[in-house]
């Protein structure tokens, strides 16, 4: 009996120390019963019903509460205080493109932040439409184009991806390469735009550093509670890069698309509901805090993503730890944000952790805000089959294989920046209402 009280004893602490993430769920039938917090009733309990109140009113307060409780606010203003075109070759590419290497400066309390942009735009298009997106292993490693400087720190040191002492080096020249698919963007007549996110803010629980410390009050040093955590900050990053992009007379940046992959496809998510400028919104496996519905306790969790990764979301967020129901607002809300503008949400089979049902049904529960506009979302409630791609307004597809970004999902997202700029309308897909 005293064994048994010891086994049952010791199995306790086991269960009250594990690691949210050792608690994952992927099983469907064990997903809670929920509520979704109203999206269409103000604060003061008036039913939204049209477009302009969903603007004027309905709209600011699911943004004031996602800055309160999630991804916290940017305190204050800093512009970009020069630029410099360090770089531009009309032949980049074997001749098929022009390239362009451009470090915005920002300075503030005696403090200066570098942030590099790499610019890749098709040589047949006057003023080419853009896709805006970071990357996680700096600009050289995008591609094998050896005039890409190498200017990246604030890695984790990776010898075999030849990063040492925090810096990258030659040897991970081009290992980033599959996840973009740069010539089937140019093909397509498109740009990219891509930057290195610990250019903007490290990605490490430490808040000396990066942008955050040019935003600092007299003897602050970490922001507070209802203050930006990374994401935030990545996404203040992305709207520096739209300021810059309005500049470039070779860049149409009103049909700029704002794209991200895992934890920068909530960054883009955010950005995007942040930044209005942004035409059209694509998040992939972005999973909770992007576009998963975070009720729905499947996959990552808030109080996993708050234990490991505790600079990413404001500190205000960790009360919500294992008690998802009591958040204010859900990931439907972040999509409808969005609205009216164009928004595309990428899943994969395999990607459990990123809860595919979960961002598909943030979507779905999205569309009525569309439909205030007159526009289409998710119409049914039902997922579609693998490799079946919907575009509407909302776009939804989910793929074959795991988490990643893949050559399918950038042939998806060319083909909705056609159907909504060009308006060509790709043959397989759901199509009511534009």
């Amino acid at each position: 009996m005293k064994k048994l009280i010891c086994i049952i004893a010791t199995l306790s602490i086991l269960i009250s120390n594990a690691k949210p993430q050792d608690l994952t769920n992927y099983d469907e039938s064990k997903v809670p019963s929920y509520k979704l917090p109203e999206l269409l009733v103000s604060l003061k309990g008036k039913p939204i019903t049209s477009s302009s109140e969903w603007m004027e009113i309905r709209r600011p307060e699911i943004l004031s509460l996602f800055e309160e409780s999630m991804y916290g606010k940017i305190p204050g203003t800093l512009n970009i205080s020069s630029y410099r075109i360090i770089e531009t070759d009309t032949s980049a590419l074997g001749n098929k493109a022009i390239r362009k290497q451009v470090v915005l400066i920002f300075s503030k309390a005696g403090k200066e932040l570098n942030v590099n942009l790499l610019i890749y735009l098709p040589k047949n298009v006057v003023r080419a439409p853009v896709f805006v997106g970071y990357n996680f292993d700096g600009n050289h490693a995008v591609s094998d184009d050896p005039d890409i400087l190498v200017t990246t720190s604030w890695l984790r040191d990776d010898s075999a991806h030849g990063v040492i002492n925090n810096h990258a080096t030659e040897r991970s020249r081009g290992i980033e390469k599959g996840r973009w698919e740069i010539g089937k963007i140019l093909n397509a007549g498109y740009g990219l735009v891509t930057l290195y996110y610990g250019d903007v803010d490290p990605d490490k629980n430490d808040f000396t550093d990066g942008v955050h410390s040019l935003m600092y009050r007299k003897g602050q040093t970490k922001p507070a509670a209802d203050e930006w955590g990374s994401i935030s900050a990545w996404a203040w990053g992305l709207s520096r890069v739209m300021d810059y992009l309005e500049k470039d007379p070779d860049i149409d940046a009103s049909r700029a698309i704002v794209m991200g992959h895992s934890r920068l496809g909530k960054t883009a998510l955010w950005a995007g509901a942040l930044d209005q400028r942004f035409a059209i919104v694509i998040s992939n496996n972005s999973g909770c805090g992007g576009a998963a519905l975070s009720r729905r306790c499947y996959g990552e969790r808030l109080g996993g993503m708050n234990r490991y990764f505790p600079h990413w979301l404001c500190d205000n967020c960790n009360k919500y730890d294992g008690d998802e129901n009591s958040l204010p607002v859900d990931q439907h809300m972040l999509i409808a944000l969005i609205a009216p503008r164009p928004v595309y949400i990428a899943s994969a089979v395999d990607d459990r952790w990123a809860d595919p049902k979960g961002e598909y049904l943030s979507g779905y529960y999205a569309t009525p805000v569309y439909e205030l506009f007159g526009r289409t979302g998710l119409t049914s409630i039902e997922m579609p089959p693998l490799n079946h791609p919907v575009m509407n307004y909302i776009g939804y597809h989910i793929r074959t294989g795991g988490h990643g970004v893949f050559g399918y999902d950038w042939d998806q997202y060319i083909r909705f920046a056609d159907l909504h700029f060009k308006h060509i309308k790709p043959v397989f897909e759901t199509i009511s209402g534009i």
